[in-house]
């Protein structure tokens, strides 16, 4: 039976191998999905896994936790507008210093620990990222950037290389002053999977997808198209940080990527089970 059953999870993963056999897919990866050790482990297999059958995987990462965490060893207040973390100039230093120094580092040192190659960079890296002051319905948000720009040249040259990117959200400011913006993982990864013309669009957090009652699983939408979510944000239903992971999903698809997904990352292998099963996991947005 369990022979049987194994059989016929690689023959419905057939048609999906084939199908993103070559194709760049770009990841982000935060929340609450990424303190539990275990989880995190299963999510870089997973990316392994997927560059051995032949996907061009690019992880771009948040780290909401760990900055909150910092914070409020500092006695610093965490300030939120509308879903985006208000960054005044001691935040934004704590920012780069968690996001690029240490959550970036350890996800690289997972990686190499489970037999991957992976080198993590952030927007300042090979000018990755140029961003301008976002403003959010006209409040301010303090060093929160939205990205201008993308050169993807190193991001190119590493995944033609064998190498995995790991990607952090922070921007180059774009402006005289210099110095840098943080930008919303979900945001970021919108952006690169646009500039990288990636097949995918896949947000790993910690929630299971869409939800019409957030504390009902059975109202989980598994699938959407671009109306649906844009009808959702204005009746209410997709709110607070939902609302800048299904706009980076819809400027996503707007611009070229084929299908964009919100998907359970505490859930062992969920990017698997999304990418090669029929049922999927969490939300798809066409």
């Amino acid at each position: 039976m369990d022979e049987q059953f194994n059989a016929d999870v690689l023959i419905e993963a057939l048609p999906y191998l084939r199908r993103f056999n070559g194709k760049i897919i770009v990841i982000k990866y935060g929340g609450a999905a990424m303190i539990n050790e275990g989880v995190r482990q299963s999510v870089i297999q997973d990316l392994i896994l997927m560059q051995q059958v032949g996907m061009k995987p690019v992880l771009v990462h948040g780290g909401g936790p760990e900055i909150d965490r910092m914070l409020k060893k500092l006695n610093k207040e965490a300030v939120f507008v509308e879903g985006l973390r208000y960054t005044d100039d001691e935040t934004m230093e704590i920012v780069q210093m968690v996001l690029a120094g240490k959550v970036n580092k350890d996800l690289v040192e997972l990686f190499s620990r489970a037999g991957g190659k992976a080198i993590g960079i952030c927007g300042s890296d090979g000018g990755l990222f140029i961003g301008k002051r976002l403003r959010k319905n006209g409040q301010d948000l303090g060093l929160v950037g939205d990205i201008q720009t993308v050169n993807t040249e190193m991001i190119r040259t590493l995944l033609d290389n064998g190498i995995i990117p790991v990607v952090a959200s922070i921007a180059l400011r774009g402006d005289e002053e210099g110095g840098f913006y943080n930008v919303n993982a979900d945001t970021a990864a919108g952006s690169l999977a646009i500039a990288l013309k990636a097949e995918k669009l896949i947000l790993l957090t910690d929630v299971p997808g869409v939800m019409e009652d957030k504390t009902d699983l059975g109202t989980l939408i598994r699938e959407m198209d671009v109306q649906m979510a844009k009808t959702l944000m204005k009746k209410g239903v997709i709110k607070a940080g939902m609302i800048p992971k299904v706009e980076g999903c819809l400027q996503a698809l707007a611009q070229g990527v084929s299908a964009a997904h919100i998907v359970d990352g505490r859930s062992p292998h969920s990017l698997l089970v999304e990418l090669f099963t029929d049922t999927g996991m969490g939300t798809m947005i066409r």
